[in-house]
């Protein structure tokens, strides 16, 4: 593996944290629904899963996406984000993660401006909500012009594996000056080639599904009890493994 290249993990709770510490990555980016694309953690899920980075050695990122669907946010939305993202530097997380689409698409400065205020001194990323922009590299331009410290990006496509062009861009557009991690359906087959394009970091959920039988519909989203996502350690050693070979 790159000795400069950087692994972040997607997690959803404390033992998602501790399998991001033995695996070596650096940070986490720590959310709930990642079937979803990921929402903002519960107040508690934080508290305990900065208690696990602390002794996992790891940074805590942290989502902050008030809803699932796209990123076009109203002024309620946006007041949540805002002191959602206060309240988890104020817990102690190392960064925020966040994203906001003006009514045209375009990233929305403003309000992207005002989350980076409510953040202080601690790290901002963009997350994907650069990949559904008409334009990524004017997005890019725009984070890079806000002061952010990083993009995560799949290259504008489903799966970073597919946006390998765009991401080459990006890297060449980036400068140096705001990093770019790619992600999205990274696994250990993707991993290396994402690496080769000169990406600063990766970014990949290591997720495995656990499944339930139920006879009760819960929710509009599955039959029964459905299921739920893990963290899994094998998964995530199988990416690293990739990388060092």
């Amino acid at each position: 593996m790159p000795q400069t290249l950087a692994l972040e993990i997607a997690v959803q709770d404390p033992t998602g944290v501790r399998v991001a510490g033995a695996v070596g990555a650096v940070r986490v980016e720590l959310a709930q629904a990642l079937a979803l694309g990921g929402l903002t953690p519960s107040p508690a899920t934080l508290e305990l899963s900065l208690a696990a980075a602390q002794e996992a050695g790891v940074e805590v990122h942290v989502l902050i996406r008030p809803r699932a669907g796209g990123f076009h946010y109203d002024a309620d939305e946006i007041a949540v984000s805002e002191l959602d993202v206060r309240r988890a530097v104020d817990a102690g997380a190392h960064g925020v993660v966040i994203g906001a689409l003006d009514a045209g698409g375009a990233l929305d400065v403003d309000v992207m401006a005002r989350l980076r205020d409510a953040a202080g001194a601690a790290s901002v990323t963009l997350h994907r909500a650069i990949d559904v922009t008409p334009d990524p590299l004017a997005a890019l331009a725009a984070a890079r012009g806000l002061g952010l410290r990083r993009v995560l990006t799949s290259g504008g496509a489903s799966a970073a594996i597919d946006g390998l062009p765009m991401l080459r861009a990006l890297v060449g557009a980036a400068g140096g000056e705001i990093e770019i991690m790619a992600g999205s359906g990274v696994d250990a087959a993707s991993a290396r080639l994402l690496a080769d394009v000169g990406v600063d970091a990766l970014h990949f959920s290591a997720k495995r599904t656990v499944r339930e039988a139920g006879g009760v519909r819960m929710g509009s989203a599955a039959d029964g009890l459905g299921g739920y996502e893990v963290t899994d350690l094998e998964t995530a050693r199988a990416v690293v493994a990739a990388l060092s070979a």
